[in-house]
């Protein structure tokens, strides 16, 4: 296992985070308390030391059974929870990214955690009702009082995180470290926004969902059962193509489908952190064999070419030949010249 700084902190993460969303079978699925402990110590054993959770995660076994599992070495693990999730039905002031839910849901993740701070305490996704500046400064002074000590951002716009990040630089609050959203070989929407804004802004970027739910796995391919609906966008003919694609780069690298996808993330030139879950010990050192081997470059760009996506407007527009030319006259090309 090899560490990085967790985007504009000092912070050191391993270089994989453990997703404990399968942690607890209150959903009708994922791992119970023994498999998740096995799950646990497989990642320890691997020299992982970033975890991640939610106050929702099982209705709250999740964040129990992590909090248990890192009593006894608490300062050696890099504890990640969420708020903003509904933990009470028909209670509007229990959920949301406002300042009294912020304060009431981390006070009951530290008490289910059963430890007297949060390493990273992220904002699970924006709710579009609370100012940008209430929660900024609310997670502010949560890492003022000690109770948490750096802040990141999940499932939210890149312009809302570029001013959210701003704000907080210009009236010296805490800062968002990194972000999590989804991106996977099927999902690389996020390269028209959201990457670039964690490039500027040196976040470290935590992906999800990067196995697509499986169906990078090449299950579904094989006739397999799985969580996946037969409709998803995720099972239909262009997924396919590319889970077949990914099926055979790792026939070709003697490795599994799971470890392309996962590993195809990680090269990027930024910090990117995938998380990996896992509902069965098995699975999880399957996933950690993404760490190694490398994708060659041209099997990258194979993958690359049949998972394309548009960037849209204005990406597509600007980097036009014909737009070049028209509003800058070879402006470009005589300062590429001049560098040379």
């Amino acid at each position: 296992m090899r560490y990085q700084l967790l985007g504009r902190s000092g912070l050191r993460v391993s270089e994989v985070c453990l997703g404990t969303m399968t942690f607890g079978t209150e959903w009708g699925w994922g791992a119970d308390k023994h498999e998740s402990f096995k799950i646990f110590e497989t990642f320890a054993s691997a020299g992982g030391n970033f975890i991640d959770t939610a106050n929702r995660y099982t209705e709250g076994s999740s964040e129990k059974y992590v909090g248990e599992f890192i009593e006894s070495d608490r300062d050696h693990w890099v504890l990640a929870t969420k708020f903003t999730l509904k933990d009470r039905n028909n209670d509007l002031n229990y959920a949301g990214n406002h300042r009294k839910n912020l304060m009431r849901s981390v006070l009951s993740s530290l008490k289910r955690l059963n430890t007297e701070y949060i390493d990273l305490l992220w904002v699970h996704l924006w709710d579009n009702t609370t100012p940008v500046e209430e929660v900024m400064r609310g997670l502010d002074d949560l890492v003022s009082r000690g109770l948490v000590h750096y802040v990141g951002i999940s499932d939210t716009p890149a312009w809302i995180v570029s001013q959210a990040n701003t704000i907080a630089d210009f009236r010296g609050w805490n800062a968002f470290a990194a972000i999590q959203f989804e991106y996977s070989l099927l999902q690389r929407t996020p390269e028209r926004d959201l990457i670039p804004m964690a490039r500027a802004l040196d976040l470290a970027v935590t992906p999800w969902g990067t196995i697509g739910g499986g169906a990078l796995t090449g299950k579904y391919l094989r006739g397999e059962a799985g969580r996946v609906p037969d409709d998803s966008a995720r099972r239909n003919e262009h997924s396919s193509l590319i889970a077949q694609a990914v099926v055979e780069v790792a026939n070709e690298l003697d490795v599994t489908p799971a470890q392309v996808a996962i590993n195809w993330t990680r090269h990027r030139n930024q910090v990117m952190i995938p998380i990996i879950g896992a509902s069965r010990e098995k699975q999880l050192i399957d996933s950690l064999g993404c760490l190694n081997f490398t994708i060659p470059d041209a099997m990258i760009q194979r993958l690359n070419e049949v998972s394309k996506i548009e960037l849209g407007f204005p990406h597509e527009f600007l980097k036009s030949d014909g737009v070049k030319e028209e509003a800058f006259g070879g402006l470009f090309e005589k300062l590429d010249n001049h560098r040379g």
